[in-house]
């Protein structure tokens, strides 16, 4: 059974910011796409970023792109969410999603169809 926790969601000020990570508990890690999406309060779940098992492709939403990065360590089973200049509208609850494939052949990056397991969450609250 693969098991997500994130970590590193907290308090900010806009114009700041965090890293979230993600410890997978899993042999196979470096098999699994992952992903980080988002729920802003009162609304649905949203995509935020991807990336594929080697590292080597990563996938944004508009909203982020130039200010967060994905990136993994397959030797320390984690994956990361480095997010800069952050914004209000950025405050949500981020999670953590792991796909048996190991890239995105058959779902987009954003679909969650593409993603077997979620973590719990970690709330992210970026004052104005």
């Amino acid at each position: 059974q693969v098991q997500l926790a994130e970590s590193g969601g907290g308090l900010v000020q806009a114009g700041g910011s965090l890293r979230l990570s993600c410890a997978v508990s899993t042999r196979t890690f470096n098999y699994n796409a992952m992903a980080w999406s988002r729920q802003p309060p009162g609304k649905e779940r949203e995509f935020v970023a991807a990336i594929n098992w080697s590292g080597s492709a990563t996938y944004y939403s508009d909203s982020v792109k130039g200010r967060f990065t994905i990136s993994r360590d397959n030797g320390k089973n984690t994956v990361y969410l480095q997010m800069n200049s952050l914004k209000p509208e950025d405050t949500g609850v981020y999670y953590c999603a792991a796909g048996d494939a190991t890239t995105f052949t058959y779902y987009s990056p954003s679909q969650p169809k593409m993603y077997n397991y979620w973590g719990q969450g970690t709330q992210v609250t970026v004052s104005s």
